[in-house]
């Protein structure tokens, strides 16, 4: 059996939180270990359907993208990334907790953009490598496990290792926006093509991207497996669409702290 099915970015990001709560990884670390859910759009998305709670979803973001530019919100608006233990909401910082994980917890980070070989990249806007920059090296120390939830719409056609010689806040001339450096992120990358997996036993193909009208970086698919499988995630498709995108949430330029252009223009 097959179904084409159409997702907007936001219908895509709510997809993958729902399978990603399916994963056995998950699963397991949520029961009996640490988890950190990092700051992220799409890692929103996964704080709901884990915590079977709605969120501030437009708070639950650092560094983001809008129809200006590069941006970041601003940190008293910000929402603190989310520590669990064995399923427990706990007040502790994110660089405190990464040195007690090991390899049976979990990081979940978000991604910018993830390349035609699968490898996710994260922007940088702060100097210093905002909070991934200072706990990375301590999670691959340790072999914590980082799972990278990330929508297609953010596949890019350049390699990361790449892309990430070219970017740095000092490297640019000039911007739309605040500029940023690009850190490769390695990890398990999950797009819709490995929730839709995740979801049931099918083949996924890619059709077509893009839209207008509300369409604007959607993707098109074909899943094709049993029939059981088929109409059970189509199902969840169905429970999905309409899902409305996340506001972005910027702070005054004048008072910015990041280097923009914008902001030395005021």
């Amino acid at each position: 059996m097959k179904a084409q099915i159409t997702l907007t970015p936001s219908e895509s990001k709510r997809l993958i939180a729902k399978a990603l709560v399916k994963h056995e990884r998950v699963k397991r670390a949520f029961k009996k270990g640490i988890v950190v859910i990092n700051l992220g759009s799409t890692n929103a998305f996964v704080a709901e359907e884990l915590l079977k709670s709605g969120l501030a979803k437009e708070r639950f973001v650092a560094g983001m993208i809008d129809g200006k530019g590069t941006c970041v919100v601003p940190r008293k608006e910000r929402l603190d990334s989310i520590v669990l233990r064995e399923g427990v909401v706990c007040d502790e910082g994110v660089e405190d907790v990464v040195r007690e994980m090991g390899p049976d917890d979990l990081f979940i980070k978000g991604a910018n953009a993830v390349d035609p070989g699968g490898v996710a990249g994260v922007m940088l806007a702060s100097k210093t490598g905002g909070t991934i920059g200072h706990v990375l090296g301590t999670l691959k120390a340790r072999g914590v496990p980082i799972i990278i939830p990330v929508g297609l719409e953010k596949l890019i056609p350049d390699s990361i290792e790449k892309v990430s010689t070219v970017a740095g806040i000092y490297q640019m001339d000039l911007s739309t926006g605040a500029p940023v450096g690009v850190m490769p992120l390695s990890g398990e990358v999950i797009t819709e093509r490995e929730a839709f997996k995740l979801l049931g036993d099918v083949e996924v193909h890619v059709i077509g991207a893009g839209g207008i009208g509300g369409g604007e970086g959607s993707y098109t698919f074909i899943i094709e497996g049993g029939e059981r499988w088929v109409k059970d995630i189509f199902d969840v498709v169905k429970s999905i669409k309409g899902e409305p995108p996340i506001k972005a949430l910027r702070g005054s330029c004048g008072s910015c702290i990041y280097e923009c252009p914008e902001r030395k223009r005021r």
